[in-house]
């Protein structure tokens, strides 16, 4: 069993939380959930996944991610999402998810004629 106990700057030992409210949570090792971390390197560029780890809240992700992946300042931003928040598709059904779109000739540019005006496109 772990118990974590959030500290906040500033506070001090036995000292009392404002409002009388300490927040403690008791988890079994194998029920904190599990986070996945993307980290945007420069402003202008997409997020990029950077990896996972295991967190009790969405702050202490945060921090976690901060302290593991930004150590020589790689990041400008980090996302945390709670990893049983992401769908995705199965890659064993790719024929058949992606089949649809084959048969819909406007969507790829080759449909299109482009004007002798248009360069470099």
């Amino acid at each position: 069993m772990m118990l974590i106990n959030k500290i906040y700057y500033g506070d001090y030992g036995d000292r009392e939380v404002p409002g009388g409210v300490q927040e403690t949570q008791v988890y079994e090792r194998a029920e904190l959930p599990l986070w996945e971390v993307f980290i945007r390197s420069k402003q202008g560029l997409d997020h990029k996944h950077a990896g996972s780890l295991h967190a009790a809240d969405a702050q202490m992700a945060l921090e976690n991610a901060r302290d593991v992946y930004t150590r020589r300042m790689e990041g400008v931003s980090i996302w945390v999402v709670e990893s049983k928040y992401i769908h995705a598709s199965n890659p064993d059904e790719a024929d058949s998810f992606y089949e649809p779109a084959n048969d819909k000739v406007y969507r790829h540019p080759t449909f299109y004629e482009l004007p002798d005006a248009v360069k470099y496109m």
